[in-house]
């Protein structure tokens, strides 16, 4: 039966009942896509014979979800945790324990499509709609299809859990899958970025001229401006390519602005002002000021390491098609590249063992072929 949460008494009668069930099928609904200001507007748990939705937006205390999520007795199952763990952190601080994470597992027993749709579908005959992949989880009420369509990401998901723990057991690799399980348990969020400010993160900013990047960040900051004064996603005010081909043009007025290539008409007429009013900051700017954007200087070749990677590569690879994996899900290039920079090179298992990126799995999976490599 589905169940519709939006009190704290509610809530707590429903947490109590899954803290007695062995699995609890867990998943997160947020707006992005919609909003500027994003949180989760959603949770969705599901049990043997229990369909729940809890709307944050009316509960105001979340601590039974946060006591349940950290329960280490029952299994939290997520299919591609690493965003709502992440989530989950950032909003309320909780951290999951104990979690089964069905996109690795399905990644771990080497399925070739490991999204949630196609999972289902070849393991349960079960068919997701895509009616509302998109939709706006924050407004209010939600239509009884959207509260449908989000119980459905839970509800099948215990059944595929089962099915690829099954699926890893034959393959041996309920092991590997584990430790994956207990290193995703520290994920924290992290607001990201290295310090450089947004808009010269942008595709194609740092290839403009020292005038039109400071147009580009006139033009950045008033988006941002408008966003946060109407909690609208900033792609849904312009896009990034727009932004670009303004401040490349540096257009003075408007019939300047209606020949920007990749400007629709329509984005000219409803923030025209506004773009050459950023357009013209930047142009009183002195030139003195004006940034000149540097690319850090790229560390010397070294042909040594460089074949050092590649024959890990190729052994990584060999090994990847033995065991019906994907390569990258075997062994990433970052975790090959550290390998191959550990001084001295790894001369057995031991010396592997002290490179802190390789997993144990890993090591057991890959260990002779990597040193085979190094040899």
């Amino acid at each position: 039966m589905d169940r519709y949460v939006d009190s704290v008494t509610a809530l707590a009668e429903v947490a109590a009942a899954l803290r007695r069930a062995p699995r609890v099928a867990v998943d997160t609904e947020a707006a992005s896509f919609h909003r500027y200001r994003d949180r989760i507007y959603l949770l969705q748990l599901a049990a043997p014979g229990q369909s729940i939705i809890v709307d944050p937006l009316a509960v105001d205390d979340l601590s039974e979800i946060g006591a349940l999520l950290a329960d280490p007795v029952v299994e939290k199952v997520f299919h591609d945790a690493d965003y709502d763990l992440r989530v989950l952190d950032r909003d309320y601080g909780f951290h999951a324990r104990h979690v089964f994470d069905t996109r690795l597992a399905a990644q771990l027993g080497g399925e070739p499509a490991v999204g949630l749709a196609a999972l289902l579908e070849k393991h349960l005959g079960v068919k997701l709609s895509k009616t509302h992949q998109k939709a706006d989880w924050s407004q209010r009420p939600l239509s009884p299809a959207m509260l449908a369509y989000a119980a459905d990401d839970t509800r099948h998901l215990l059944d595929l859990r089962d099915r690829l723990a099954t699926q890893l057991e034959s393959l041996g690799r309920a092991a590997w899958a584990d430790e994956e399980f207990q290193r995703i348990e520290a994920l924290r969020w992290t607001a990201g970025g290295d310090g450089e400010e947004p808009y010269l993160r942008i595709k194609g900013a740092k290839q403009l001229q020292p005038l039109s990047l400071a147009a580009l960040r006139e033009l950045v900051r008033w988006r941002e401006a408008v966003a946060a004064r109407e909690d609208k996603a900033v792609f849904r005010v312009i896009g990034n390519e727009e932004l670009v081909a303004v401040a490349g043009a540096l257009p003075r007025d408007a019939p300047a602005l209606g020949k920007v290539a990749r400007l629709p008409a329509v984005l000219a007429r409803r923030h025209g002002q506004a773009l050459l009013e950023a357009v013209a900051r930047a142009a009183a700017i002195p030139a003195s000021e004006l940034l000149r954007p540097t690319r850090p200087p790229r560390p010397p070749k070294d042909p040594a390491f460089d074949d050092r990677v590649e024959r890990l590569k190729a052994a990584r690879n060999r090994v990847a098609t033995e065991l019906a994996l994907d390569p990258g899900v075997l062994c990433g290039r970052l975790t090959l590249e550290a390998i191959a920079r550990t001084a001295p090179v790894p001369k057995d298992r031991a010396g592997l063992a002290r490179v802190s990126e390789l997993r144990r799995w890993q090591l057991e999976a890959l260990g002779d072929a990597l040193l085979g490599a190094l040899a």
